[in-house]
This record gives structure tokens, C-alpha cells and sequence, in this order.
């Protein structure tokens, strides 16, 4: 079960943030401050204490607060994100996290080694990491060693599709797990109850597992009623203006 949530309200300057979709067009500003209101909401409604952040326009992307940090039940990690104008995010989270963490819960990835917590998912004591364009070899081997001294375990995932793990692969809790794409065949994920997300709502399948409550992306109504017979509640929020960012649902938060 989740405790808290930290997440980080868009700055203007969102509007010119790293994207590989162009052709979606700038995100409408206004537009996306709402669908911020109604993501807190929705974690708030799963019982969880936000902690929200004031925007910093020094940093576009500062949104997305998941690829600044990896947090466990056991240690913090630090991540040291593969797209450097990124860095000075990572900066200024870390005296947030030491308001959770004590010093010596704190652990960091050091260059050369790059890790974004996109990258990352968590299952059970298992933390799958996927090999990116934002996370190297050096930053999983530094990863996975943290967690072998908190007696937990991680393996690596090499992508080749999508920008981070998580876009394409989430789990969900009781053994399921939304998959799409590259990812339906995948050995890594061969033991778990596989979710199918059809290609056409493939960015649908970034949802986020709340205290039993699964939130979805509005407008994947697929995804939506497969989650829905697997058994879980569950709450819509649009992040339309967010995907035009390579962003999603588990991109706004971290939730520990």
C-alpha cells in the first residue's frame, strides 16, 4: 500500500519540453494545469497523502517527477537521468525526499551510469529496469547493486520500441500486468497474467495501480474494460496535453 505521492505542478515553459510526437502539438497550457488538478484528485481519492510541488520554469519537464527518483520501501535512489537538461530536477527533489528518507536511506547513480525511474518498474521486492536511450548499462549495474545491499533484486529489460519501460508495461498488482507492443512476448514478463493492450490504445497501457485502485488514462476504453474484468476499481483522468510530452499517468508522480 502507498503512503504518500509527490507530484509537481507544470511550469509555462511545458510548452517547449522534450517530445518525440511533434506532430501532437504543444500542449495547451490551462488545459493541462486542470488535467493536474483532476490527476491529484484522483490520487487523493485512493487514499494517499500529496505532497505537490510548485512549478519551477527553469525546467520544462520538471513535471514529471517519476524519472527523478526511484523510491522503495527500504532506500531512496537518486537517479542520474540520460537527458542532462534534466539533471537540475533531480537536484532539487532530493530535499524533498529527505523529508521521507533519513540520510542514510539515500542512495545516488553516478555518471557515467544514467537511470530515469521511467525506466523502472517495481514488483513486489523485484524491480524490472528497462534498457533505454535514458538508461544505460553502467546506471542498471549501479541500480541493481544498491538494491542487492537492501535485500532486494532487479533485472535488466533491453527496450527497443518505446522511450521507457513503463510506456509500454505496467504492473498492476496481484500478479497482472498491462502489455503492449514489444512487450506481449517478452520471457521477463512470461509468469504474470498478461493484459493485451490492442496497438491502436498502446499509450493506454501507462496506467498506475493506487491501494487496489488502478487509475486510467481517459479515452482507452479497451484498456479501460479489461482492467475493470480483472476485478479492480477504477478512476479515469485525461493526460492529453501530458502525452504530447512522452508523458503519462505514472510519469506525474512518485508514489511510495
Amino acid at each position: 500500500m502507498f503512503k504518500n505521492v509527490i507530484v509537481k505542478r507544470p511550469c509555462r515553459a511545458m510548452v517547449e519540453g522534450i517530445t518525440s510526437a511533434p506532430e501532437l502539438g504543444k500542449p495547451d497550457y490551462d488545459l493541462a494545469l486542470r488535467q493536474h488538478d483532476a490527476y491529484i484528485e484522483a490520487l487523493k481519492a485512493c487514499g494517499v497523502a500529496v505532497t505537490v510541488l510548485p512549478e519551477d520554469e527553469a525546467f520544462p519537464d520538471s513535471c514529471f517527477v517519476e524519472d527523478t527518483a526511484v523510491l522503495t520501501r527500504k532506500c531512496a535512489i537518486i537517479t542520474n537521468p540520460g537527458a542532462a537538461s534534466r539533471n537540475g530536477e533531480v537536484e532539487a527533489m532530493i530535499p524533498v525526499i529527505k523529508e521521507f528518507y533519513t540520510e542514510d536511506q539515500i542512495e545516488y547513480i553516478k555518471a557515467p551510469g544514467t537511470l530515469e525511474g521511467g525506466d523502472v518498474m517495481m514488483v513486489g521486492d523485484h524491480f524490472y529496469v528497462g534498457r533505454s536511450a535514458r538508461t544505460n548499462e553502467e546506471g542498471i549495474r549501479q541500480f541493481i547493486e544498491i538494491l542487492n545491499r537492501y535485500g532486494l533484486t532487479g533485472s535488466e529489460v533491453p527496450l527497443a520500441e518505446v522511450l521507457h519501460l513503463k510506456t509500454g508495461v505496467n504492473y498492476i498488482e496481484n500478479d497482472n500486468m498491462l502489455v503492449s507492443g514489444e512487450f506481449i512476448h517478452k520471457l521477463d514478463f512470461e509468469k504474470f497474467n498478461k493484459i493485451i493492450v490492442p496497438e491502436e490504445e498502446s499509450y493506454g497501457a501507462n496506467c498506475i495501480w493506487v491501494n487496489g485502485t488502478v487509475i486510467v488514462p481517459e479515452g482507452y476504453p479497451t484498456v479501460l474494460d479489461s482492467v475493470k474484468k480483472a476485478g479492480y476499481q477504477t478512476i479515469t483522468t485525461d493526460t492529453s496535453e501530458y502525452r504530447k510530452l512522452d508523458g503519462g499517468l505514472s510519469c506525474l508522480s512518485l508514489r511510495f
